[in-house]
């Protein structure tokens, strides 16, 4: 792939493709900042942490939320009106799944919250495709030799999210004490919970 994707390079294009918009009478400034206001209103890793509390206990969900994530959350009231797919990978006890974006940060932004400024760093994404344990590592995250690492790569049609494994040990917890135990890193990859 060719082209320059740095950070400046984007925020020019996204000001040239938000001029456009209000030169030719698409969208009026005032409505253009109305909906990026409501696509971050309530945008927050707890979102993403109540899916996954969600479907550590109630197995019908799981499968719903592993087959068609979009459907799955929509069933709780997020991404209403997105347009991406959703797409849920599952951690095991043998494959781990971590998440980037290599052209720039495509992100369920409603699920997680606002991207971590590493996640949009080009460091985090082009190492965590080359060389995915030794960058887990230095976030602390330490996986057995044999665990397959799979690195998903989000794109503007289509983002992920990661459905950590459930602690062991925590079969008493409700829903809300196990989505308190969920952080934004674990949803993307870069944690076990």
């Amino acid at each position: 792939m060719s082209g320059d994707h740095s950070d400046a390079t984007i925020a020019q294009r996204v000001r040239r493709l938000e001029t456009l918009l209000e030169e030719k009478g698409v969208l009026s400034g005032a409505r253009l900042d109305e909906i990026i206001d409501a696509s971050l209103s309530g945008a927050s890793p707890a979102n993403g942490a109540r899916v996954v509390a969600r479907a550590w206990i109630d197995a019908e969900f799981k499968a719903r939320l592993l087959a068609d994530g979009t459907a799955a959350v929509r069933e709780l009231g997020f991404m209403e009106g997105s347009y991406q797919r959703l797409r849920v990978v599952e951690n095991t006890d043998t494959t781990h799944n971590v998440i980037v974006c290599t052209l720039c940060s495509c992100y369920p932004l409603r699920l997680l919250g606002p991207s971590p400024s590493w996640y949009k760093s080009e460091a985090y994404r082009s190492r965590v495709v080359r060389e995915p344990r030794t960058v887990l590592a230095e976030f602390g995250l330490e996986l057995p030799a044999g665990t397959e690492i799979t690195v998903w790569d989000s794109s503007a049609e289509t983002r992920y999210m990661v459905l950590p494994r459930r602690p062991e040990g925590m079969d008493a917890l409700d829903e809300d004490q196990l989505a308190a135990l969920v952080t934004r890193n674990a949803l993307i990859g870069t944690a076990a919970v």
